[in-house]
């Protein structure tokens, strides 16, 4: 065992969110192999697009597949190259080892590839965390970086921790530590899709940024709640939660898609969930898919998939482009 040990507590709703994320993985499991591999295709862009777009990045979905396609985007240079260089370090994820320290700065390096003046390097100055001009975390000293990193690597690799929970905390510690000048948050984010993704692999399809970034506040707000106790269980609970919702929503992807497969017919019958969106888009056809995932309770990825399947039954139009047109009811 290593003699570090991050400072955080196994609670019982984390038990019950690791027990629940078991039970689920084996419904994702007995689906996966029977869906294209588009829909990990899919999963993939989201992750990409939502990662960085957590860092302030302008591009969305389609311009995520453009590039990936090799296709030109019109968008500022920089955006497209942290596209470019998220676009192979996810392809390359599977050939790196989590625990090891030169693969940390290997992936950092296709990170932030022409983006950083030493992408793939430590830093050697000391940094604070802004938000607006409020400090809100004053990141260890550059001196004892290399230190620390080597004392989490060493805990990761030792630990018997169930890697759920294990994944969550590299994430935190990592955070805490803030190895790098800059591209920390989207390497935090990678790391732990690489930890599951030795554990399960069919979790390195799993777009958890995509829950990360429409809690984006609740996100850095977590994060601020454990540095100031120097406990980091609340962000195990909170990550936990958010890899429970996205394997609820892959699972209806995956179900629709394979009902898609046995029938191509239009069916007038609507869920509740569909009505009750044609309900909101009636009374105002401008709501866009995040308020309405929020007036229901649910997430955007739900209410975009129905949105979907409403127009596919010829319940819905969308009039004009994404932003700046609306909903006509049919």
């Amino acid at each position: 065992m290593s003699r570090y040990q991050p400072p955080f507590t196994i609670t019982t709703p984390m038990l019950s969110q690791v027990a629940e994320i078991g039970e689920l993985l084996g419904h994702w499991a007995a689906r996966a192999g029977r869906v294209s591999p588009l829909l990990r295709e899919e999963n993939r862009i989201r992750t990409i697009q939502a990662s960085l777009a957590i860092e302030h990045n302008s591009l969305n979905t389609e311009q995520v597949t453009a590039i990936m396609e090799g296709k030109r985007v019109l968008a500022p240079l920089k955006d497209i190259q942290e596209v470019r260089n998220a676009i192979v370090a996810y392809e390359k994820m599977d050939h790196w080892q989590s625990y090891q320290l030169a693969d940390v700065l290997e992936a950092h390096k296709t990170l932030m590839a022409g983006l950083v003046e030493t992408p793939g390097a430590l830093r050697n100055g000391n940094v604070g965390i802004y938000r607006g001009s409020q400090l809100i975390h004053m990141a260890p000293p550059a001196s004892q970086v290399p230190r620390l990193m080597g004392d989490l690597l060493h805990w990761l690799q030792e630990t018997d921790l169930h890697p759920l929970v294990a994944s969550s905390v590299f994430h935190y510690e990592f955070e805490f530590i803030h190895p790098f000048a800059d591209g920390n948050g989207r390497m935090g984010r990678l790391w732990q899709t690489l930890i599951l993704s030795e554990w399960r692999p069919e979790l390195a399809w799993l777009p958890v940024e995509t829950l990360i970034h429409h809690q984006q506040e609740r996100y850095y707000q977590v994060l601020g709640e454990c540095d100031k106790v120097s406990d980091c269980t609340a962000f195990v609970e909170f990550m936990l939660s958010n890899i429970i919702a996205v394997l609820k929503d892959g699972i209806n992807d995956m179900s629709e898609e394979m009902s898609e497969k046995m029938s191509e017919k239009k069916v007038s019958y609507l869920t509740e969930q569909e009505s009750d969106i044609l309900r909101l888009l009636e009374g105002n056809p401008l709501l866009s898919a995040a308020r309405i995932a929020t007036i229901l309770g649910v997430t955007s990825r739900t209410v975009e998939r129905h949105l979907k399947v409403l127009q596919q039954k010829e319940k819905l139009q969308r009039v004009g482009a994404n932003k700046g047109g609306y909903w006509q009811i049919k």
